[in-house]
């Protein structure tokens, strides 16, 4: 067996999964905001009990390294830091947009685009773009979404939209060749991926390993009192 449990934290939905080679073997998630500090430890040993599965028996953690929720990311990629040290096991960091644009790979054609998107603020998201074959043909980055954004792709073939952001976007932009799917991540996304860096011995040194947040997280005092942080 090569059996690798993976982790989500990235959005409000807490989600993990296990493979082996690959192939799902089962998925536990919660969706409730705030949530991941007291579910995740509890969803990772419901799913392993689910999959009569012990921790000595898993070949690598994977989690989902960002960009996304500050806080989520940081009890992933702690927890799965953890594990990884504890069980002496590699750790596999996977974009949390690639893993997201998976939901979108079965539908998208050889002329069609992939766009990965999480909401950040106000009109702004996190977005990174692919093709069909999952390659990035535009990096990870922050774009405020105006009516002509994406327009050199969406001029030539199908555009697949995913993730938490399609709901505001699809309000701005209209071309005929854009396709909204509000589809949100999984660990089982994450796995996937997971297991093809695996087979690559594509691993993170644990000792600097850290979520990719994209923006500095910025710490804010109180303007009441300044001792006290919100």
């Amino acid at each position: 067996m090569a059996l690798i449990l993976s982790l989500e934290t990235s959005t409000p939905v807490c989600s993990v999964a296990i493979h082996d080679h690959g192939s799902l073997l089962g998925v536990k998630e919660v969706n409730i905001p705030g949530a991941h500090s007291e579910r995740l430890i509890g969803l990772i040993d419901d799913l392993l009990n689910t999959c009569k599965c012990k921790s000595e028996d898993l070949a690598a953690i994977a989690v989902s390294e960002g960009p996304g929720s500050y806080t989520g990311l940081r009890i992933g990629v702690s927890t799965a830091k953890g594990l990884a040290f504890a069980l002496s096991i590699p750790l596999i960091g996977v974009s949390t947009l690639k893993a997201l644009a998976r939901g979108a790979r079965s539908i998208a054609g050889a002329d069609s685009k992939i766009i990965a998107m999480l909401d950040a603020r106000r009109m702004e998201v996190y977005r990174e773009v692919f093709d069909y074959q999952m390659n990035s043909v535009a990096f990870l980055d922050s774009e405020v979404i105006e009516a002509t954004s994406f327009e050199k792709y969406l001029e030539n073939g199908s555009v697949y939209f995913i993730g938490d952001a399609v709901q505001k976007v699809k309000e701005v932009i209209t071309h005929r060749n854009a396709a909204f799917l509000e589809q949100k991540i999984s660990a089982d996304q994450v796995g996937e991926i997971a297991w093809l860096k695996f087979q690559k011995s594509e691993f993170e040194n644990l000792a600097y390993f850290v979520p990719n947040y994209l923006k500095e997280f910025k710490v804010l005092k109180s303007k009441k009192n300044p001792l006290l942080i919100s």
